[in-house]
């Protein structure tokens, strides 16, 4: 049934763009289908929020995160939308704008623009830095005016360009919300003078976020691109879905430590799984996705190169649940971080064993996710961090517990720092951090100046200035600002603890 007390407050919403109204008008739609077997005890976890689908809809159409091979695509064109490989760079930037139109996603926009660095390198020659700046700084602010969903990400590095520097350049400038930027950093092959630049470029305007290369090839090889808030997926590929268990609310069930682990573990995982691969089978069987779609006869999107996402949050808050008898919180008493080591161990253990259909680039199993976290979540602190305003005094110390936990995750984790707005005169002494946290194994982090107006909200970025707009009911233009904003005061976000004060 169509929820049509829903459907009516998103049509007379007056603080929705016409286009907000579509997509939230489409989603009530989708969501009045009901094609998944969903059993009792399954609705259950969903109904105690220990199991969320994190928005997906009643009747999945398409996959959730897709990354085309970009690469491919302008070394051949596109036969569908009639554009011959591009000769030049001004027929490159046009080319993708026209195929970022036509890249679908749980968003309705692309999550992934690809390598823009390594794509746009060839094309350089017989320009001056200065023209081609002029050139990114159209097609920059194209993507953010066009791109209303911050949940986009492009790749730089780990190779130094000319092309990524002037990139980073202009994105400094601009401090555009959309695309969210990752570097791809390989201490044997990136140069510090790049990611000297890229650090401050990141205390400037929160981005780009710093991808730990060698670690996070691991399950792809270099064909793996960083997407929406830091997931590693394939690239002619991506994630068919993503759901998630909270076990922030998943614990209250709890009668001990044992009980988790033993039983409501097991169980609440495996009717993960299955719901998970009720998703995956619908996309593939019955939504007509991989017959109909131009990306995929055209090559650059591939069915056997997507995988479900296991996603796992609120990892502190069942911690301290467990350990409330004995008075040790996480991230803080060694009791404690190891009682999440066994949880994660355990949930390691078990995913491994569920089958995961249509995914042979994983060989049929699931990867491990660290969720980001919703904008309803209050009191669930995302994936595997400490809970804001609880961190450690020790910035070594915090990262070392980070560490600990990150290599769960090959589909991705990350962790967030606002860094004091004077090593802006330093940006070396925050690379001699990333050198350290990622021998540690640290896989990814990001940055962002504790006195910028963009920030980092779980993954993604928003402006301090359009939340405000937005909670004065005024429409704004992205809407990830919508989940932005309640997020920020619901979970304390201005409480993080700043580093290297």
């Amino acid at each position: 049934m169509i929820d049509l007390e829903n459907t009516y407050k998103t049509l007379t919403s007056r603080e929705l763009t016409h286009e907000q109204k579509l997509m939230g008008l489409a989603k009530c739609a989708e969501n009045a289908l009901d094609v998944l077997n969903i059993p009792p005890r399954t609705k259950h976890f969903f109904e105690t929020g220990a199991i969320n689908d994190l928005f997906e809809g009643g009747a999945p159409y398409r996959p959730r995160y897709i990354l085309p091979d970009y690469e491919k695509f302008v070394k051949q064109g596109s036969e569908f939308l009639k554009l011959s490989p591009p000769k030049t760079l001004d027929e490159l930037i046009f080319s993708l704008m026209i195929l970022y139109r036509h890249v679908p996603s749980i968003t309705n926009f692309p999550v992934y623009l690809g390598s823009l660095d390594k794509m746009m390198e060839p094309y350089l020659d017989g320009h001056t830095d200065e023209e081609i700046r002029e050139k990114l700084r159209l097609f920059l602010t194209y993507l953010d005016r066009t791109i209303t969903d911050s949940f986009c990400h492009a790749n730089l590095g780990p190779e130094d360009t000319r092309a990524g520097r002037l990139i980073l350049q202009v994105e400094a400038e601009l401090k555009n919300t959309v695309p969210n930027f990752t570097i791809k950093y390989d201490p044997a092959v990136t140069p510090d003078s790049f990611m000297e630049q890229a650090i401050q470029c990141s205390l400037d305007c929160s981005n780009p976020a710093i991808c730990n290369h060698p670690a996070n090839r691991a399950p792809f090889g270099d064909q793996y691109g960083v997407a929406s808030c830091y997931n590693i997926l394939p690239t002619q590929g991506g994630a068919y879905t993503l759901t998630r268990v909270t076990l922030t609310e998943l614990v209250k069930e709890a009668k001990d430590e044992a009980h988790f682990l033993n039983e409501l573990l097991p169980e609440c995982l495996g009717l993960i799984a299955d719901y998970m691969n009720e998703r995956i089978r619908f996309i593939v069987e019955k939504s007509g996705f991989f017959e109909s779609n131009f990306l995929v006869r055209e090559g650059l999107l591939s069915k056997d190169r997507f995988l479900g996402m296991f996603g796992v949050t609120g990892l502190a808050e069942c911690v301290n649940a467990l350990m409330r008898e004995q008075g040790k919180k996480y991230g803080h008493d060694p009791e404690a971080d190891d009682l999440g080591v066994r949880i994660m161990e355990r949930i390691n253990t078990l995913v491994p064993q569920y089958k995961a259909l249509y995914s042979p680039i994983t060989g049929g199993q699931f990867l491990l996710h660290a969720q980001v976290g919703l904008d309803s979540d209050q009191g669930i602190t995302s994936g595997v961090r400490i809970p804001i305003g609880d961190e450690p005094a020790s910035f070594a110390d915090h990262l070392r517990h980070s560490a600990r936990f990150h290599h769960y995750f090959p589909a991705g984790v990350g962790d967030i720092f606002p860094i004091a707005s004077n090593v802006h005169q330093n940006p070396a002494a925050l690379l001699d951090v990333v050198k350290g946290a990622f021998s540690l194994g640290v896989q990814y982090m990001s940055f962002y100046s504790a006195d910028t107006d963009l920030i980092r909200i779980t993954g993604f970025l928003v402006k301090r200035s359009e939340m405000e707009r937005y909670r004065k009911h005024e429409t704004v233009l992205q809407n990830t600002t919508q989940l932005g904003a309640p997020n920020y005061d619901k979970n304390h976000l201005a409480e993080r603890k700043v580093r290297m004060a």
